[in-house]
């Protein structure tokens, strides 16, 4: 397993992690980690040095940022179902890991119903195999386990969500995410704490958006490949409101989570927690797109549907936990988390290299010390 060509240095990239952490050769396995969150955040580890490993099924687009990024190449890569306990536990048995940062999920609204018991089997039981098996491996591990803001029950209040309200969700996708927390309680009141026992940690972060997401049915995406191909973007809801973020502030989130969790068994890490932007960068989706085209000029049409599935009509969350007890805090603001998004696909198109788009960027944001 290797870090590629260049040396970590070349970049001005830092191994460390908060507080003097290091991530020099730790064993961390990523579940997921061929998806998008799952992509930009090995690359964030193997620059950090860490000894990593992934459990995932193949990349499920063509372009995928996995590929683009040569990850396979660089990485203890393997494929596989979550929703297989005997291959999940073999894994684990293999990697033996110190720290587990767990993002396979079916994660897509639509998608979940038209396939409701897949996302049931993934998000729910796939969890529960990962922390069964990680359960036999008898020592203290470091389980970051990542959901969603969708997992509250959603009122459409206007305040936003915190760790306290109450879970659910009406869409499978939600409430199987909603399920997995539960999941994750059950799991770290019956076999973790101590000094030998896992350490779990919930991670729900708000919408993500950044450079080589080519899921389905979401809206930068969709976005880009409309203006790649000279055509309007249609947008089916464009009055919702949503707690949007570039990618690595969350992911940014989940490290310095895992790293509390690696170094103390102290209860107030193995809890859930938010990662979300400020509450002044809540914007509805006509604003995300509106202020991509600012950036690469194109148009979009309104494609409201009243008799389309439920999707919620606003989304917030509230940081205050994150930012107090970890001292966790967005670095990029709306603004600039648009922009930089453009600016990735914009350069792919233009013929630039993703993984020196991605390399660039995630040094941009560890140099950057507040919001922007």
């Amino acid at each position: 397993m290797g870090r590629g060509p260049r040396a970590l240095e070349d970049l001005g990239l830092n191994m460390m992690g908060s507080g003097g952490f290091s991530w020099q050769g730790r064993r961390v396995l990523v579940t997921g980690h061929t998806g998008f969150k799952g992509s930009w955040l090995c690359e964030m580890l193997l620059d950090r040095g860490a000894a990593l490993s992934g459990l995932a099924l193949p990349p499920e687009t063509t372009p995928a940022l996995f590929d683009q990024l040569g990850l396979a190449r660089r990485m203890d890569h393997a494929t596989l179902d979550i929703r297989d306990a005997g291959a999940v536990a073999a894994r684990v048995r293999d990697v033996a890991p110190q720290i587990v940062l767990h993002l396979a999920a079916q994660p897509l609204v639509r998608r979940s119903y038209r396939e409701p018991v897949a996302t049931w089997a993934t998000n729910v039981m796939g969890t529960a195999h990962l922390l069964e098996a990680l359960t036999r491996l008898e020592s203290p591990i470091a389980v970051v386990v990542v959901t969603t803001d969708k997992v509250y029950d959603n009122r459409e209040w206007v305040h936003a969500y915190r760790e306290t309200d109450r879970l659910g969700g009406h869409d499978p996708y939600s409430a199987s995410k909603a399920g997995t927390e539960l999941v994750a309680q059950s799991w770290r009141k019956s076999f973790g704490g101590g000094a030998h026992g896992l350490r779990i940690a919930t991670a729900r972060a708000g919408n993500v958006i950044g450079g080589g997401d080519w899921s389905e049915d979401r809206i930068l995406p969709d976005l880009m490949r409309a203006l790649a191909a000279g055509r309007a973007l249609s947008l089916r809801n464009p009055h919702a409101v949503r707690p949007w973020q570039h990618v690595l502030d969350p992911l940014a989130g989940y490290l310095t989570l895992a790293e509390r969790l690696a170094t103390s068994p102290d209860a107030q890490w193995q809890d859930g927690f938010n990662f979300g932007p400020e509450a002044v960068d809540l914007r509805t989706v006509r604003d995300l797109v509106e202020t991509a085209l600012g950036h690469w000029p194109g148009r979009w049409v309104d494609a409201s549907d009243p008799a389309a599935v439920h999707e919620a009509g606003r989304l917030a969350l509230t940081i205050d936990k994150a930012r107090a007890t970890l001292g966790w805090a967005p670095r990029w603001g709306f603004e600039t988390a648009v922009s930089e998004t453009v600016s990735w696909y914009r350069g792919l198109h233009d013929g630039q290299d993703a993984k020196a788009l991605t390399r660039a960027q995630i040094a941009a944001h560890q140099a950057k010390t507040g919001a922007a």
